[in-house]
């Protein structure tokens, strides 16, 4: 058994559902204990067991806290990010569609994808949904970096036979089977799972759609991965291809929805459509930096959790431009605030970890920090930078000293990542 004595600060609960306080555990000084790839102690370091083989002393100036999740994001969209201009549809084919047509060169999609897990690990995120191209070569080679790196992923092939390039487009037959190829390869590997990736209603014919449904037929437990409700002139354009329904029930009619169907966006569903989410089971990835990035508006989480429908934060590589959770958290709060909400520091932090997890129906098994889950947590170091030791010193409270990470933090906060008990990444 390892034992870490640092602070320790973890989720436990919905704050939007549950009274803050009891949301969350902190301990001023703490430990985390952990036995082969599992959680086996939290608490005051008072109460710490003495069986322990190793003892890490990391002190006050560290806070061992749960891994970020991320729910939606494009892994070959990486080197694009900051691309200027445009809203979605235009952005889209000026820039995403030819970075996306380089990925049939293994090459160039190998050294992405290294780059890609690097930056995601540097930014403490243990955990994400990722979107692939429809290149079924890239889309294995992102799944065998993932492995080789420990990471938890969920990764699927981009399906799409529609309006945008020739050289991007495939036929509905080549999608499943190939889809379903990487599927029986990857799926519950180790720490792997898989997505069917229509990649969204404009881009898919209903023969497409049909696919995607029959592989989620005959595979009920992947993921279904897939945007929807970014932009309202994307809304009219679904309307204008499917005229005989909204948006969600375009997905809905191919069997898409349910409980591991995870949405991009949403930021403009109906009610009805609300209703229809809450009915399935299916979930929202709300992406604030690229909404705003893009212009596509304002999201309402209020409203959305409401209605029933779990929600987690998603970076949106590359139309969001930072694959950092403390961006995402602080642009998530600055969309609610704007619409007269404040979310408190509990709310973010949890929407980045343990919601996240749920959301990803992996709540069970990572998001926080708590006996018999996986032992995947970051440590995060208070002195990284004098701007963070200044705002830290000066923290009231910890809920104080969440907003101080979430509005003054970056990649250089994260120290190390463990993931099942392994290092998998460490800034020293």
């Amino acid at each position: 058994m390892r034992v870490f004595r640092a602070r320790v600060f973890t989720p436990i609960a919905d704050p939007f559902t549950t009274d803050s306080a009891k949301s969350y555990t902190y301990y001023d000084d703490g430990f985390l204990a952990i036995d082969g790839d599992r959680i086996v102690g939290i608490g005051d370091w008072r109460e710490v067991p003495r069986q322990s083989s190793s003892l890490t002393q990391l002190g006050r100036d560290i806070v061992i806290a749960p891994g970020f999740v991320d729910t939606h994001l494009h892994a070959p969209q990486l080197e694009m990010i900051g691309s200027y201009g445009g809203d979605l549809l235009e952005w889209l084919n000026r820039y995403t569609f030819p970075t996306e047509a380089k990925f049939r060169d293994p090459a160039h999609a190998a050294m992405v994808a290294r780059v890609f897990f690097d930056e995601l690990l540097r930014n403490g995120t243990l955990c994400a949904l990722i979107f692939s191209t429809i290149h079924e070569e890239a889309t294995d080679i992102f799944f065998a970096e993932a492995e080789r790196r420990g990471f938890r992923a969920i990764i699927g092939k981009t399906m799409m036979d529609r309006n945008a390039p020739d050289s991007l487009l495939e036929s509905p037959r080549d999608s499943y089977e190939q889809s379903r190829a990487l599927l029986q390869k990857w799926h519950k590997r180790g720490l792997l799972r898989y997505a069917i990736t229509p990649r969204f209603a404009p881009t898919s014919t209903p023969e497409l759609l049909e696919a995607a449904g029959q592989l989620k037929r005959e595979f009920p437990d992947a993921y279904v991965h897939t945007h929807i409700s970014e932009n309202r002139n994307e809304v009219q354009w679904v309307h204008d291809l499917f005229p005989e329904a909204e948006y969600a029930d375009v997905y809905d009619r191919y069997g898409l929805l349910g409980e591991r169907t995870v949405l991009a966006h949403g930021v403009y569903l109906s009610e009805e459509e609300l209703e229809l989410l809450a009915r399935r089971g299916s979930r929202i990835a709300h992406c604030p930096n690229s909404n705003l990035f893009l212009g596509s508006g304002l999201f309402r989480l209020h409203h959305t959790l409401e209605a029933g429908v779990a929600v987690g934060l998603g970076t949106d590589i590359g139309a969001g431009t930072t694959p950092s959770m403390f961006t995402t958290m602080a642009d998530a709060y600055k969309v609610q605030q704007v619409q007269g909400i404040s979310l408190s520091p509990f709310q973010l932090w949890y929407l980045a970890t343990l919601g996240g997890a749920r959301a990803l129906s992996l709540g069970d098994e990572c998001g926080s920090l708590e006996p018999e889950k996986s032992a995947d947590f970051v440590m995060l170091d208070l002195k990284s930078t004098p701007l963070v030791a200044l705002r830290s010193e000066r923290a009231s409270s910890v809920e104080d000293l969440l907003a101080g990470l979430i509005f003054t933090g970056d990649d250089r906060v994260v120290r190390e990542c463990w993931i099942g008990g392994q290092m998998v990444a460490s800034r020293s």
